[in-house]
């Protein structure tokens, strides 16, 4: 009798736990593909929106399958009348965070077919959430602002129309651009802790907007989404330092963490952060700030102090080169983690329907890990119950 191997206490890390067609990455040699596609080439080549539409449909789009998508998300920007109300009775303190996942089962509540599961239906509530979710967050930062909410303008591509309706102002075709291009780079990420949370919710034949709702929630936590604005928190407390090198050395040799470095995945560099790195070098050079010298000095002197430590494979990611990056476009540090969302959707709800729809003969349909019990044990009948003035 072989003894079962249980593999507990590891935050899941190397346990494959479903097949997917979605995205891979091989973290060895810092590759990232959605659909086959390598993501620096959908980056210097596509659209945010003709990615999302790779993304759930599982090919490129043709000119005409690409149009009437984009019609379609054009057609669903618009926020339902009572979720405007609702926003403007909140706290204006309130998370970005927090009210983005609160307003999603709002959405639910707007739909009439909500209890409709087949294919078509969910990809419908995909296209929703992928044209809403900007207009959510441009809406709650005006709102908590007291300003005039800015609707979306059907005429304006995704991104440029995200910027329209958050800053009241049309940006220029370089930054929309960018902006699109960051929209891609963010869309999937394999089987990340809020990918994963979003599948194991709609493995309970849960709503789409269940999943996504589980999705944001885990995205909001520290671990996960928020280090780009942590790191440009960092930033921005070192823009008069002069000695960047010590700084890193005195806090690498207190063992402090340096926001922005190291992944669980990639070992040699991850390819989103590369694109970012030059992105932010061009911004930095239109747009000023010391931002892209401060983190090129930040990002030497710790690979050298890691070298000098033997360790290996510690690189900057995402979040390192995406905060100045979002800082020179103007988004506020409280809405990178939103705006992560915003292009993150897309990929959630490729995963869902993915898992609600995936062919579940031979494997479970639903997510059910065991857990081993290490609490107490007073045998096989259980602990004596003892009644309050009997306990010691």
């Amino acid at each position: 009798m072989t003894e079962e191997v249980r593999i507990k206490n590891t935050g899941l890390r190397g346990v494959t736990v479903a097949d997917s067609g979605i995205s891979f990455i091989d973290g060895e040699k810092g590759i990232l593909i959605y659909r086959g596609y390598r993501i620096e080439d959908l980056a210097d080549h596509s659209t945010y929106l003709e990615t999302a539409y790779l993304l759930l449909h599982g090919s490129l789009p043709s000119a005409a399958q690409l149009s009437d998508f984009m019609s379609r998300v054009r057609a669903a920007r618009q926020l339902p009348a009572f979720v405007l109300a609702s926003l403007r009775l909140w706290p204006r303190e309130a998370s970005p965070m927090d009210v983005l996942q609160a307003c999603v089962p709002l959405l639910a509540m707007a739909e009439d077919t909500i209890a409709a599961s087949d294919r078509t239906s969910c990809l419908s509530r995909a296209i929703t959430l992928v044209a809403r979710m900007p207009t959510l967050v441009a809406a709650w930062h005006r709102i908590r602002n007291g300003q005039p909410v800015v609707p979306p303008d059907d005429g304006l591509d995704h991104a440029v129309n995200f910027l329209w309706m958050l800053q009241g102002q049309i940006p220029d075709a370089a930054m929309a651009r960018d902006l699109d291009v960051c929209l891609i780079l963010h869309a999937d990420h394999t089987f990340n802790a809020s990918t994963f949370a979003a599948r194991q919710v709609v493995s309970t034949r849960a709503s789409l907007y269940a999943g996504v709702a589980a999705g944001i929630g885990a995205l909001s936590g520290g671990l996960h989404g928020g280090a780009n604005a942590r790191v440009m928190q960092m930033l921005l407390e070192l823009e008069h330092e002069e000695d960047i090198e010590g700084w890193v050395r005195s806090r690498l040799d207190r063992g402090e963490v340096i926001m922005g470095f190291g992944h669980a995945v990639y070992k040699t560099g991850d390819p989103r952060a590369a694109y970012l790195k030059r992105m932010g070098q061009r911004l930095a050079a239109q747009h000023g700030g010391r931002w892209q010298e401060i983190s090129q000095r930040i990002e030497e002197a710790a690979l050298a102090n890691f070298a000098a430590q033997g360790k290996r494979g510690i690189c900057t990611n995402v979040d390192f080169n995406s905060a100045p990056v979002y800082y020179l476009m103007g988004i506020p540090l409280d809405l990178m983690t939103p705006l992560f969302a915003v292009a993150r959707v897309a990929g959630w709800c490729a995963h869902i329907m993915e898992e609600q729809f995936a062919d579940v003969q031979g494997k479970p349909a639903l997510y059910r890990p065991q857990a081993e019990y290490v609490g107490e044990y007073c045998g096989p009948m259980g602990c004596v119950y003892n009644p309050p003035d009997r306990r010691g």
